[in-house]
């Protein structure tokens, strides 16, 4: 599995500056009482590079505008324009802002309010630099209208209108792109400085026009050009970050992000369609939204579809986490007839999240497919039959499981032992090795990859995956008793469904 260069403590020490609010300049509260899709609904910038993921027309592109538009270079219309009659829907938009701004209030947060109110939006905003990035930005050179002057045998450029790119610049690039671009150059085109053109330099060192470059490694060179150059504290935002870029340069433009809040104290609110994205963030830097709901914390794209409807699962059925989503898909595969690839399982980081997604999933009138929710044993969320909702046994899931073994290992030890792909005759070596690591274990989480490591570098998966094999033997009862309360919500293979 991939894993971010972004330490664990540069992202600890962000936070905390958010919490303390030792910023000059810094967005920390969204409140949307009415915008297109989105009613009465929070969002906090608990972190200072924020993404917003979500299926298309969830409100991902409403909460970057309304971010935008409390400052007073960005005009509203930009992300909020009004056709005439045709956007009625527009009338008594509210939204409300939580803000630091040291220079109009040095020691206290400041509130403001935007609405749209007889055909005409009333701001009280603040001074701010702020950096947009649309989609456009990838719009390829050659079909870019302010460059159709630069097509020409004859055109040329004055040389002290062609710069290098700088070293922070050119170092920035190439960790993104995983590409030299020290020799590239910026040319300005027009008197004003507004239109310009890039230049590289091959393998061979000849050189190249931007009309030959991607549209990914344009749109990120231009983006760093004014990232680089622009004031601390300046708010960025960028639509659907993605957009031309490979998942691994996808994912070193957020650590760049996260590198620029830490140097000079930007703050970057993203929209994406993209898992890679949300890699190097923290939990409190992503939100949802889905159909004008909100839910802070890592979901995958998989799972949003999951919960807008937007997936051809028989049944949903959403838990806490992953090790969770384990152990309810082997629960399952031990009760009869179930239909398991018409089953969508997806953990959602955290037990009330899981339950709140839950129940919006069932009051959604546009979704065809149920769900259940199914917490740990641990959970301070309540379980309820009618609701749905249940819990699975224990206290802490790992712990659980692999107690339940250590207690019967004199029972099992021999199968546990080939299931770990190990010969029958280990068993009694096993027996010690569970019983030191038990012992020694001080996280709970990691009890199976201490073990995969303890019996000879056995992998984390294959070790969960034995262990829960061998509970749901020992525990056909629990598996019966649950199986009567959710088996009709179950597919079934013997299921007869329409071909169309």
């Amino acid at each position: 599995m991939f894993q971010s260069e972004i330490r664990q403590g540069t992202i600890n020490n962000l936070l905390e500056r958010v919490r303390a609010r030792r910023y000059d300049k810094y967005l920390l509260k969204i409140i949307i009482e009415k915008a297109r899709s989105i009613n009465n609904k929070t969002i906090t910038f608990d972190f200072p590079v924020t993404a917003i993921v979500g299926p298309n027309g969830g409100g991902k592109s409403t909460i970057a505008g309304a971010s935008a538009i409390l400052y007073k270079e960005v005009a509203p219309a930009l992300f909020f324009a009004k056709s005439g009659a045709y956007d009625a829907s527009m009338q008594n938009w509210k939204i409300e802002y939580e803000a630091i701004d040291r220079v109009a209030k040095p020691n206290d947060i400041l509130r403001r309010t935007a609405k749209y109110h007889n055909l005409k939006w009333a701001r009280n905003t603040l001074d701010r630099n702020v950096l947009i990035f649309g989609v456009i930005r990838t719009v390829p050179a050659s079909e870019r209208k302010e460059l159709r002057r630069c097509v020409s045998n004859n055109f040329v450029v004055q040389a002290d209108r062609i710069e290098g790119l700088s070293n922070i610049v050119s170092t920035s690039v190439s960790a993104i792109l995983d590409k030299d671009v020290s020799e590239f150059k910026h040319m300005i085109v027009d008197d004003s400085g507004n239109v310009t053109l890039l230049s590289g330099v091959n393998d061979t060192g000849d050189s190249f026009s931007e009309f030959h470059f991607g549209a990914g490694e344009s749109s990120i060179i231009r983006m760093v050009l004014q990232l680089e150059s622009a004031e601390d504290g300046t708010l960025v935002i960028i639509e659907e970050i993605e957009n031309g870029l490979h998942p691994i340069a996808t994912i070193r433009m957020v650590e760049y992000l996260i590198e620029l809040a830490e140097r000079k104290k930007i703050q970057a609110v993203f929209t994406t369609h993209s898992n890679d994205a949300l890699i190097p963030l923290p939990s409190e830097a992503i939100w949802a939204s889905v159909n004008g709901e909100l839910y802070q914390g890592k979901l995958d794209v998989k799972s949003l579809r999951a919960i807008s409807g937007q997936i051809n699962s028989a049944l949903v059925i959403f838990v806490e986490d992953e090790f969770a989503e384990q152990w309810v898909r082997a629960i399952l595969s031990f009760m009869p007839d179930v239909a398991l690839d018409a089953i969508s399982i997806h953990p959602m980081k955290g037990d009330g999240t899981a339950v709140r997604v839950h129940k919006n999933h069932n009051l959604d009138p546009s979704v065809r497919q149920p769900s259940l929710c199914i917490i740990d044993g641990d959970s301070l969320q309540r379980h309820s039959l009618e609701d749905l909702i249940f819990r699975l046994p224990g206290t802490r899931p790992e712990a659980t499981i692999y107690d339940d073994i250590l207690q019967r290992i004199d029972d099992v030890s021999g199968e546990l032992s080939i299931r770990l792909l190990k010969p029958y005759e280990y068993q009694n070596e096993l027996k010690n090795k569970l019983r030191s690591v038990r012992n020694t274990n001080r996280d709970y989480h990691l009890l199976f990859s201490q073990l995969g490591k303890a019996i000879g570098f056995v992998s984390e998966a294959r070790v969960k995956e034995a262990f829960l094999t061998q509970w749901c033997e020992a525990n056909q009862e629990f598996i019966n008793d649950f199986h009567v309360q959710i088996r009709e919500y179950l597919p079934q293979n013997s299921d007869v469904v329409e071909i169309r």
